[in-house]
């Protein structure tokens, strides 16, 4: 066997291996137990909103935690589902939530043509209560970036049923995937507002 045909099977065995991992973890997200959720009071830009509305006429919501205004990476994220928003929201709710007060958020709505709704969790314990928030200060936010999914049931009952954290190469994002491909990877390529 050649040196190419030994690196392409290594290749092929590692990919499939990373399928199988892949499916492991969605089962396994799956059997974990949904856990019960308050139905919390945001802000948005027409005033308060409660968790239980950001579900729309849908049962399942997807909530992003975003770190706020300051964070390129953050927006970088906003930005992507910006444009697959449709193709989410064919299947569940959709929203943002940051720790800014919601006329920072639609200054940056404004500026960045974002179509989601986003919520203020500003002056909550809604971050932290959710494991979100953060002892550190990271651009200017004491939150971390990630996803949690709520599922609303037919008594109105709200459960949280998985969350992901988001950094630099996770699931969440095809630009760290794409720069993967680049002979040299990402290099220290970092997100900026603007190029």
């Amino acid at each position: 066997m050649t040196a190419d045909a030994v690196g392409e099977a290594q290749f092929a065995a590692a990919m499939a291996d990373l399928e199988k991992a892949k499916q492991r973890l969605v089962e396994l997200r799956r059997r974990m137990p949904a856990e019960p959720v308050e139905d919390y009071e945001l802000t948005g830009p027409d005033g308060s909103v409660k968790l239980s509305a950001m579900f729309g006429d849908r049962s399942d919501l997807i909530l992003i935690h975003n770190m706020g205004a300051g964070c390129p990476y953050c927006t970088m994220w906003a930005d992507g589902f910006n444009g697959v928003l449709q193709h989410l929201e064919s299947r569940a709710a959709f929203v943002v939530v940051s720790p800014d007060a919601p006329e920072v958020q639609q200054r940056l709505v404004s500026k960045r043509d974002w179509r989601f709704r986003m919520y203020s969790a500003q002056g909550t314990a809604f971050i932290e209560d959710m494991g979100f928030g953060s002892e550190e200060e990271h651009y200017d936010s004491h939150a971390m970036p990630g996803v949690s999914v709520f599922h609303k049931n037919p008594d109105g009952a709200i459960v949280r049923v998985a969350r992901d954290f988001f950094g630099p190469g996770d699931l969440y994002c095809g630009v760290w995937h794409l720069f993967d491909l680049l002979q040299d990877g990402p290099g220290d390529w970092a997100p900026q507002f603007q190029y």
